[in-house]
């Protein structure tokens, strides 16, 4: 394992950690520093509006999630990646929705696994091409401002409807960090490229987009599909449509996403398909559960929630039809 000079270039540290990464598989790279993101103010405000829903690991940690350098002792950077989801099967637009749509990123492979993998791979490489340094991965799993850190890192803006989004490769893509103790150069942010559009705002199916980037998730439809545990609200069942778990009306109405990336990834093995027969998820055993959404990130929702989103696209695709 190389030492680290500690007289070397920060930038061109920085330039070579983007190159292993673009070479392991990640699409997009930046580097931010591990420091105080000056979020508290608006992340207290959003909890105690409620916006957070029943999600409430939100409310823990938030000094942490403000501050990326209290996760790893003399943290000093923050590698941020992004990998872009294929852009295959069903879209989540009017009239091009079919029953029992999937959300792209639960599609395939769960991408924790994929990303971990790649990420674990990127470290490897660092401490062998870079220097010896203490690191720290997180895909989704750890008390990070992703979205926030990889703006800052230059990787895309985030736009009105809250994703990190890029004017070439659009917002379908998912994130990974490295917190590492080497002293890398920080990138400076993109320009916001939304400008006047509202798209994402008008296109959103239950009105959860509430103000250009702030988000209701108790409101939003990946929210009622994934993390809500409990019944979905009747008033915005209509709203969640033939959706079975999560929703993309918001991205692929955006401009940016109108065409793949050039760099979108293979798609992954096809574990969990673009849509399923909401009728036949209502009729679903344990062991059906299993087999379809095993090794998936679809495992976050139970077998009573898949079956409850069922019934209600199931009512949704009969309105006269009262939900079971």
């Amino acid at each position: 394992m190389a030492e680290p000079d500690n007289a070397a270039d920060p930038a061109a540290l920085a330039a070579t950690v983007k190159r292993l990464a673009i070479d392991v598989g990640f699409d997009r790279a930046g580097i931010a520093a591990a420091a105080p993101l000056g979020r508290e103010a608006f992340l207290r405000d959003w909890l105690a509006a409620g916006h957070a829903g029943q999600m409430a690991y939100l409310h823990r940690y938030s000094d942490k999630r403000n501050d990326p350098s209290k996760l790893l002792r003399n943290a000093r950077s923050v590698i941020c990646l992004a990998r872009d989801c294929p852009r295959d099967g069903a879209c989540d637009r009017p009239g091009e929705l079919p029953d029992g749509y999937i959300a792209r990123y639960a599609r395939g492979t769960d991408y924790h696994l994929v990303l971990k993998q790649l990420a674990f791979l990127l470290l490897r490489r660092i401490r062998k091409d870079v220097g010896a340094c203490e690191a720290m991965v997180a895909v989704d799993t750890k008390p990070l401002l992703e979205k926030e850190l990889a703006a800052r890192a230059g990787i895309g803006w985030i736009g009105k409807n809250t994703l990190l989004n890029h004017p070439a490769a659009g917002s379908h893509c998912l994130l990974a960090e490295i917190v590492t103790t080497l002293d890398l150069a920080p990138d400076a942010p993109m320009p916001d490229h939304c400008g006047r559009c509202r798209r994402c705002i008008d296109a959103c199916p239950t009105r959860a987009i509430v103000a250009p980037g702030t988000l209701d998730a108790a409101r939003c439809v990946s929210y009622l599909t994934i993390e809500l545990r409990d019944a979905i609200p009747e008033d915005l069942r209509p709203a969640v449509g033939p959706r079975l778990y999560g929703c993309d009306r918001c991205q692929d109405v955006c401009p940016f996403n109108a065409r793949p990336p050039a760099s979108a990834a293979e798609p992954p093995p096809a574990d969990l398909p673009d849509r399923l027969d909401p009728r036949a998820v209502l009729g679903w055993a344990e062991d059906d559960y299993t087999r379809a959404i095993a090794g998936t990130a679809a495992e976050r929702a139970t077998l009573a929630m898949w079956r409850r989103n069922a019934a209600v696209a199931v009512a949704n695709a009969n309105p006269t039809q009262r939900e079971p």
